[in-house]
């Protein structure tokens, strides 16, 4: 029988959760969604992840993102959260919230994690990095397949400004660029990074990768091979769960006994298309 985990993507917009077959990464049942709490502070999430959970009635081990640094399960940064995040013990605070076990990490971390192991980074060796490009732009690094946590690359400073304050999608959005301006940007963001890390490979990530065509091909000046991710919005959920599976390899997704401890380590159901559907 498959292995399952729930993994859950807290996102500017939306709370996302689905549990995960960790063979293929398709999700075993519909996605669920809600809307992130205005204002998004830790227990007016914690509660909407608990309604997650209880929506598929799930009683295992369950992985969760954060949009920013986690360190032990402990959220150290906040630049597109509330600032009440800082310091919380997110792994607590969600295995108090839910009653069950929960591991946390950076939400560009768990989707980098999906799309090295499933998608587009699937087999790469050398420097790869994944950027994740939404209300910010998170950032995912590897090095031969190994994840180097909690980069952050959309904070790097240029012109005297956040990357990301210029070159995200919401920037292309409340601005109103087109895609040309909007992909001169990225442009000039990219080879700032390229002179830093010498990737051989930048994956594009986040929702608007689905519209990869319009922009992608308008970069210049970057060296590395430039690609739109295979997973696109599933990624964080289907690494959410990898990141669950991961911290515990022995547990199994069926019911367990309900109990509360947290992790601060980085009906037949109907499938719906997850990673292996998102990669054709």
């Amino acid at each position: 029988m498959a292995r399952e985990m729930l993994g859950i993507d807290i996102g500017g917009s939306g709370i996302k959760g689905a549990p995960v077959d960790l063979s293929d990464g398709a999700f075993t049942r519909a996605r669920f969604r809600l809307d992130t709490p205005r204002p998004a502070r830790p227990k007016p999430v914690a509660k909407v992840l608990a309604e997650i959970v209880d929506h598929f009635g799930w009683d295992g081990p369950v992985g969760v993102t954060y949009p920013g640094v986690v360190i032990d399960g402990v959220a150290m940064s906040a630049a597109n959260v509330s600032k009440h995040w800082l310091g919380v013990d997110a792994a607590h605070l969600f295995a108090e919230a839910t009653g069950r076990e929960v591991t946390v990490l950076n939400d560009a971390d768990a989707a980098g994690v999906a799309e090295m192991r499933l998608g587009t980074g699937r087999d790469r060796r050398g420097t790869v990095v994944l950027l994740t490009l939404g209300t910010g732009i998170g950032s995912a690094l590897f090095t031969d397949g190994v994840l180097v946590p909690n980069t952050e690359f959309g904070h790097i400073q240029i012109d005297g400004m956040d990357a990301e304050l210029r070159a995200s999608a919401k920037a292309r959005t409340e601005e109103g660029l087109g895609w040309r301006r909007w992909a001169k940007r990225l442009s000039v963001y990219m080879a700032h990074l390229e002179a830093l890390i010498s990737p051989s490979l930048i994956i594009v990530g986040g929702g608007v990768s689905r519209k990869s065509e319009h922009f992608l091909p308008l970069i210049e000046g970057v060296r590395a091979e430039v690609v739109p991710a295979r997973l696109v919005n599933n990624a964080g959920i289907v690494g959410a769960a990898m990141a669950a599976d991961a911290a515990h390899p022995a547990e199994k997704a069926a019911p367990a006994a309900r109990r509360v401890r947290a992790s601060g380590r980085t009906g037949g159901p109907q499938r719906e298309p997850g990673a292996a559907e998102a990669a054709r």
